[in-house]
């Protein structure tokens, strides 16, 4: 493999078209995180389930930095994490299976599970109280959110029933002392929730920074919010959000589409 991530020839066209249309969104959703600052050097991860009955996903190969992902270098994998294919000499890192096939076991509607490590994302998960109704941004996914306390690197298998009965219906979930998670039925749906959950944790470190008192809005305004922000995530997210998002990667990370 060259060090752009290039897998020596593209796989489009020796896969079906629904796997390479999920190929190309989800190396796109790695660019995305490396545009936006949101990366963690090879570390943190995306996966996609594969249209079918069968549940293979696609996951990043260890060692590869976010703008370097191709849809042609993404490893498919089972449920169990074991590898189907893999570009040579490539694998994964099993931990980083552990927390996302625990959601795409629980939630069929789990299509696209994105998990990162901001600072402003572990900052907030660190808070006691977590993310306070202080912004516009916030109360457009409060509603949505849960959490999950921290049980160390996710190494241990037992803690995928603990995390799943944490998250229930919702589609935000903050890692206590961790980072923040997002699942959606397409890409789209699934890196809109982290855009507004990113930047709602930032605002309030900044906001915590100035060091006056916070004005937090009461539950019926966050409920207020909460439902009209709901088709910023979905419908006009997949119609003009990610068209737009993938003409973003096309002027600055060209090449994810390979």
């Amino acid at each position: 493999m060259a060090m752009d991530g290039s897998v020596g020839g593209s796989l489009k066209g020796q896969v079906s078209a629904e796997e390479w249309a999920a190929r190309v969104d989800c190396a796109a959703l790695y660019r995305l995180v490396a545009h936006y600052g949101w990366d963690d050097m090879i570390f943190t991860h995306i996966s996609m389930r594969l249209p079918g009955p069968e549940h293979h996903f696609l996951i990043n190969p260890y060692g590869l930095f976010f703008e370097e992902i191709t849809a042609s270098s993404l490893v498919k994998v089972d449920l169990d994490g074991n590898i189907l294919w893999a570009p040579p000499g490539m694998f994964i890192n099993p931990a980083g299976f552990t927390i996302h096939s625990a959601i795409h076991a629980a939630r069929e509607d789990a299509m696209v599970v994105m998990h990162v490590h901001t600072d402003q994302g572990v900052a907030v998960s660190c808070q006691k109280r977590g993310l306070l109704p202080i912004s516009q941004t916030a109360m457009g996914v409060i509603g949505d959110l849960a959490y999950h306390d921290y049980e160390g690197i996710a190494l241990d298998l037992d803690e995928r029933e603990r995390l799943v009965a944490d998250i229930g219906q919702k589609n935000l979930l903050m890692l206590r002392n961790h980072g923040t998670l997002t699942v959606g039925k397409t890409a789209a749906e699934a890196f809109t929730r982290m855009f507004f959950l990113e930047r709602a944790c930032k605002m309030q470190v900044l906001a915590q920074a100035g060091g006056s008192e916070l004005l937090e809005c009461d539950q019926a305004m966050q409920d207020k919010v909460g439902k009209q922000a709901a088709p910023g995530f979905t419908m006009i997210g997949e119609r003009l959000a990610w068209p737009g998002l993938k003409r973003l990667l096309d002027r600055h990370l060209p090449g994810y589409d390979a």
